[in-house]
């Protein structure tokens, strides 16, 4: 077999000219930070088409229960493992998140507070991890979701990324979470129903039932508007019966009226009569 570099020298100036070319695009060794797996699928897709060399960094206190944090994390790691790709697990320190999150509570009005903090917690973390293993820079898959805050993440992504002095590579993936649904779905991957802190999990639930709700609302609309329009064609239908029945029920009056017309007038005009049966006894005669 030929070597693919004959030469040291030639080896190190074909090295040199991939350095030059991943430099001139910016590409780097990124640590992806993970949400879960169906929503890595499209982030490590486009990104290591990009040319970036990516490790998965599953870090997330916010998850609850731990069976959940727990669920998600073996889907991440099967998936990853035929990926050929790492999966670094950070510290699951549901104190942490409780004191720095959990505080906002549940409200409505608290809600994007509540989630600015918990994207700080969980990127600041994954910020820290990269600087202190060699990466140059972090992302998250965080933007896949079209139910996240999607500037809040940019934010929190650059902020946390400054702190550490590495880069930080945001991509809106929003147009790619068809694609990721799609492929999760064909992949037999668990995709949860809510995001993962255990106030979002009351909220996820409240909104499936509002929109069973509201979908069984508009089905009773429609069987409303259905029973308006079938009785609204049986009446119709009806006032076509009488209306026929009044014609039939005119003309039978009226050929009733002729017959007795014309009865009258027989009655009326005996020589008629007697013309008649003359004419059909001289016929007889004959």
């Amino acid at each position: 077999m030929i070597p693919l570099f004959a030469r040291r020298e030639d080896y190190l100036i074909r090295a040199s000219i991939i350095e030059d070319r991943r430099s001139a695009k910016n590409l780097m060794k990124l640590l992806l930070h993970a949400c879960c797996g169906p929503c890595s699928l499209e982030p490590v897709r486009l990104l290591q088409a990009a040319g970036h060399t990516l490790s998965l960094a599953y870090m997330n206190a916010n998850i609850h229960p731990p069976s959940e944090y727990a669920r998600r994390l073996t889907t991440l790691a099967t998936w990853a493992a035929n990926e050929h790709l790492t999966v670094i697990e950070g510290a699951y320190d549901k104190d942490a998140w409780e004191q720095q999150v959990g505080c906002f509570g549940n409200a409505a009005e608290t809600r994007e507070d509540r989630c600015r903090a918990c994207y700080r917690l969980r990127l600041e973390e994954a910020a820290h991890y990269a600087a202190s293993h060699g990466f140059e820079g972090i992302a998250t898959t965080l933007s896949v979701s079209p139910y996240q805050y999607t500037a809040l993440i940019e934010e929190e992504l650059k902020r946390a990324a400054a702190a550490e002095k590495i880069a930080a590579v945001f991509e809106d993936f929003r147009p790619f979470y068809p694609q990721a649904t799609q492929a999760s779905k064909a992949l037999g991957m668990y995709r949860q129903n809510y995001c993962g802190c255990r106030y979002s999990a009351i909220e996820a639930a409240c909104e499936r039932e509002q929109r069973a709700d509201e979908r069984r609302a508009r089905k009773q609309a429609e069987r409303s508007a259905h029973a308006a329009q079938r009785e609204e064609a049986e009446t119709q239908r009806l006032a076509k019966k009488r209306a026929r029945q009044e014609y039939a029920a005119k003309q039978t009056a009226k050929r009733i009226a002729k017959d007795r017309l014309r009865n009258q007038k027989h009655t009326e005009d005996p020589s008629e009569n007697t013309t008649s049966n003359t004419k059909e006894t001289l016929h007889e005669n004959q």
